[in-house]
């Protein structure tokens, strides 16, 4: 048997039905992981009830017990790192940087922030290179990594995503592909394909699956073969989207499909 060619973790938003329903918390999402026979999670901010120091050793423990790792902390609603104005963007990056210390008391090796930028704003490239820099500052001293998904607005755009990736041009700057969260107009393959390089983590979004348990809005033997082409060795993060399948089921049906190329 060979090495695996990557890992497979949970994205917590394919819980997300569940967890406002109320019918899982944060900690039962560890436990979910275990029990699906996934070996890391990919946790959302908006999902933290109290991130005090309490809860979050409470956290780490369960996940330390359970034998999952805590991967990395997605976080929206922290303002617009493209801001017009300075003292707001700046402000935006700072707002991170509770998300950066908790990552790091987590054990995380990073966190996923938004852009802000919107198609048409010629100027949002530098203010979001000044804006990741500053947050990227901070982050030195805890070594987290700092990453952006496509995730809308220009973030969707790989050329744009890649100029800002060079323009900051950090270490521990780099991208989450998502195999989702493209318009219509963008190849969503080239898309990824250009943003390997920088990636530090991936995201297979489904959305549904055929009788043979194939993807049938993407091609994840394609798309699969770009990420491990580039010689990605990471995180795989199921991110189940869809709406026929029950949540686990559909989490189940990503892992049995991404376990076709996984090797090992």
């Amino acid at each position: 048997m060979g090495a695996r060619k990557f890992e497979i973790s949970l994205a917590a938003w394919s819980l997300h039905r569940a967890f406002f329903a109320h019918e899982v918390d944060q900690l039962g999402m560890v436990d979910a992981c275990r029990d699906l026979g996934i070996g890391a999670l990919e946790m959302v901010n908006t999902f933290f009830p109290s991130p005090q120091y309490g809860y979050l050793k409470q956290l780490r423990k369960r996940a330390e017990d359970t034998g999952v790792r805590l991967l990395l902390i997605m976080c929206d609603a922290e303002g617009s790192m493209a801001g017009p104005e300075r003292p707001s963007r700046l402000q935006a990056a700072k707002n991170h940087h509770k998300w950066i210390d908790i990552a790091a008391v987590l054990g995380c090796h990073a966190i996923r922030c938004n852009t802000g930028a919107q198609a048409g704003d010629a100027d949002a490239l530098d203010r979001c290179a000044e804006s990741f820099s500053a947050l990227l500052e901070y982050a030195d001293a805890s070594g987290i990594n700092v990453l952006v998904e496509n995730h809308g607005g220009l973030s969707s755009d790989p050329d744009w995503l890649v100029a800002l990736m060079r323009k900051v041009g950090h270490p521990r700057f780099g991208t989450l592909p998502d195999f989702g969260n493209f318009p219509d107009d963008i190849d969503r393959y080239q898309a990824v394909r250009a943003m390997m390089p920088y990636a530090k983590a991936v995201s297979a979004k489904c959305y549904d699956f055929d009788a043979a348990g194939d993807e049938t809005k993407i091609d994840f033997a394609r798309m699969m073969e770009i990420v491990t082409g580039a010689g990605y060795a990471g995180y795989v993060g199921i991110e189940y989207e869809g709406g026929r399948l029950p949540e686990r089921e559909g989490i189940l049906a990503c892992k049995a499909l991404l376990e076709r190329y996984q090797g090992g």
